[in-house]
């Protein structure tokens, strides 16, 4: 008897924003695999057995979760965000790759959630309005020229940047060696957002300019996900006094 997998996202911290197919895929599981804090976020029920692991293991536990599957089991893999965006539903496709021959017949599905820059964007306003890309910091998994070859490129070509991974405690000094980067490459009145935790009682969503965030980088932490503008991404304040950072659609001479 083989099982099912289904790789879920939880969005960025508040179940409001689970989706319907992603809570109903976790009241059918019978296991749930993740990275702790993730798990603790779904609410204890009877028949639901938990199976917590580090955050730096997952390729293991994408195994561990499609030889869940193998036996029978209706096992959810959770990820905060999107399983899709640098998380979780990689390493499960990964792991396949692999073909066991205790994974054969086990169903793999995936449902999406809202990624850290989307949460992020609703925050602020719509600073991902025109041409984007997201691009993670951590060298984990590809060396550190990589990452900075490839953000030259997006920052010359003047897209907003969603930074995902900014530091950790074993790399405290990478985020601040991206926005140098920037500071070469953009103007000084370029705009950059700082978002941490966006859904979570500790929220703290600021707007800058790039000699601020460099200044500020020291501070972030893997909870936050850096905004870097384009030329023109501006504030607009609106008629409660509110401002809003957002991204014009259109770009250049207009017809």
């Amino acid at each position: 008897m083989t099982g099912t997998l289904t790789v879920i996202g939880l969005g960025p911290g508040d179940p409001r924003y689970w989706t319907p197919a992603a809570t109903a895929a976790l009241a059918a599981a019978s296991d749930l695999v993740g990275y702790g804090p993730y798990l603790d976020r779904v609410p204890h029920r009877a028949g639901l057995t938990r199976h917590p692991s580090d955050n730096r293991v997952e390729l293991d536990r994408a195994r561990h979760a499609l030889d869940l599957a193998g036996t029978g089991r209706r096992v959810a893999v959770v990820s905060g965000g999107d399983p899709g965006v640098f998380a979780m539903a990689a390493a499960v496709f990964e792991a396949l790759e692999e073909a066991r021959p205790g994974w054969q017949g086990v169903g793999v599905s995936v449902e999406p959630g809202i990624t850290a820059m989307l949460a992020a964007a609703a925050r602020l306003g719509a600073p991902l309005g025109a041409d984007f890309c997201a691009l993670s910091l951590s060298d984990n998994l590809k060396p550190w020229d990589v990452v900075m070859s490839r953000l030259r490129a997006v920052l010359a070509a003047d897209l907003v940047v969603a930074l995902y991974n900014p530091v950790s405690r074993a790399r405290p000094w990478q985020l601040g060696a991206a926005l140098a980067l920037a500071a070469e490459i953009k103007s000084e009145e370029t705009l950059v957002a700082f978002a941490r935790a966006v859904g979570r009682p500790d929220e703290g969503v600021t707007v800058m300019t790039l000699p601020e965030a460099v200044d500020r980088a020291p501070s972030a932490d893997m909870a936050t996900l850096v905004l870097v503008g384009a030329t023109t991404t501006r504030l607009v304040t609106g008629a409660d006094g509110a401002s809003h950072l957002y991204t014009p659609r259109r770009v250049g001479r207009q017809p």
